[in-house]
């Protein structure tokens, strides 16, 4: 009898502990809607964009690119799928929100919604190819080898080889690395699955793409980024101060969240915007102009809406990046992707080869003189180079400055393209010297301080 009252007595404490179990459950699913469901969107949507940009633009297999790309907290809950012949992908986690992102040659991929119609006509860029018998960088062919004498090759080789993870290893995450001294390569480094020809993503790179924009058409004439943003929807509140040239230094005192790790104004925009270039637009204004710096890829994209203002037709706008700078330069791999409006997405979505990246390097190297041709104002390499105010030192003009020593082993005249993951185009004028860096890692897990330090250090042999 007593074994029995035992046994009803367990069975009873066991009931209670499956019953706070099960309501331990039934909260953290709870918790686990309310936190990660309205993520979904964002989700699927990295997803299905990310698979189809990197499988249409750069040839990569879905496996691939889950493994590389889309191998991130939270976006490896997608689950993927390609469509060869419709040109699209698609994504949803556990089967909801699904989301789908076309391929339309010349424009790259775009995240679309149930509005978009896919069989309405669109415009793409009209591209042309520098057609001469000049090596790398001024023309298509193979570089021409060169041995300069105060270079110590070894100790060279020995800092890119440093920038790729031995066998085995998955923390540096380095895809390329390209070195350009005196306009000739001295090194040149890619890992498995990646050479010479493969597109990468530059993520907000196209930052500096686009500001560059705004100097060529300057130097043409046609603008001057001193003058009032043409913004009608800022003509009758405190907003009618701002400038081109605040919006360019990221110090237009604009309301704006930029955070990956949650749903914030950035992804709002990336992932859900139809025209990326109103939602900067639409925001308030905090601060007076130029007394507060706050990076924005809102802005960027408020700034590709403001170029597509300066022309008559949307063919023009389409092609004026490339025939004014991507072309002209030799960039011929680069894409730079659009919105369902049509606006390029001036912040994050541009792809192109290391070694095109590099000629954009050089472009700035040589203050805007490609080959003999002035495309922007020697002054206006200046000018992306000078520290905006409130960035101490780290921000001027749509590009990263190293004037306040955030690499301390690096000479302080460096600037750089940035962009997401560790993608990076270093100019170093005093070094005669572009290093690209291509990836999928951050400062703390890659060293580019050291990477820089190696580099420049190997110049000078002894």
């Amino acid at each position: 009898m007593l074994f029995l009252l035992n046994c009803f007595k367990i069975s009873l404490q066991m009931k209670k502990i499956f019953k706070f179990l099960g309501l331990a459950f039934l909260l953290f699913l709870i918790y686990l809607g309310y936190t990660t469901y309205p993520k979904l969107d964002l989700i699927s949507g990295f997803s299905a964009k990310s698979m189809a940009s990197g499988h249409f633009i750069d040839h990569r297999s879905q496996e691939m690119i889950e493994k590389g790309d889309n191998d991130i907290k939270m976006i490896t809950l997608s689950k993927n799928q390609i469509d060869e012949t419709g040109k699209f992908a698609t994504a949803s986690v556990y089967g909801l929100k699904e989301r789908k992102a076309i391929y339309r040659e010349g424009l790259g991929a775009t995240l679309i919604n149930d509005n978009f119609d896919i069989s309405k006509p669109y415009e793409v860029p009209k591209r042309t190819k520098i057609n001469n018998n000049l090596p790398f960088p001024y023309g298509n062919n193979e570089p021409k080898d060169t041995i300069f004498d105060n270079i110590d090759y070894d100790k060279l080789n020995a800092a890119v080889a440093n920038a790729f993870d031995a066998k085995g290893q998955k923390m540096k995450r380095t895809r390329s690395v390209i070195v350009i001294y005196k306009d000739k390569i001295i090194a040149e480094k890619y890992d498995t699955g990646f050479d010479k020809n493969s597109k990468i993503l530059g993520w907000s790179m196209t930052k500096s793409i686009t500001a560059t924009m705004f100097g060529i058409l300057q130097k043409q004439g046609k603008l001057t980024i001193n003058k009032l943003a043409p913004i009608e929807e800022w003509a009758d509140d405190e907003r009618k101060n701002i400038t081109i040239n605040d919006l360019l230094h990221m110090n237009s005192g604009l309301e704006w969240e930029e955070d990956y790790t949650k749903i914030c104004d950035a992804t709002n925009m990336l992932f859900l915007a139809e025209d990326m270039t109103r939602v900067q637009l639409e925001k308030p204004a905090r601060f007076k102009p130029n007394t507060h710096w706050n990076y924005s890829s809102g802005t960027s994209n408020l700034l590709s809406g403001i170029l597509r203002k300066q022309f008559k037709t949307h063919q023009e706008y389409l092609d004026f990046w490339y025939s004014a700078l991507i072309d002209k330069i030799g960039m011929n791999s680069m894409i730079v992707e659009t919105d369902m409006a049509g606006n390029y997405v001036g912040s994050s979505y541009s792809w192109a080869t290391t070694r095109d990246w590099a000629k954009f390097g050089l472009l700035y190297l040589h203050k805007g003189n490609w080959n003999g041709e002035q495309l922007f104002d020697e002054s206006w390499a200046k000018y992306v180079a000078t520290p905006t105010n409130g960035s101490n030192g780290d921000y001027g003009g749509h590009f990263w400055l190293n004037a306040g020593g955030f690499y301390p082993d690096a000479p302080r005249d460096l600037y750089s393209a940035n962009g997401y993951q560790g993608q990076r185009v270093f100019i170093l004028p005093s070094q005669d010297l572009v290093i690209v860096r291509m990836g999928l890692s951050e400062e703390v897990k890659f060293d580019f301080n050291g990477l820089l330090k190696g580099i420049v250090g190997s110049l000078n042999k002894k």
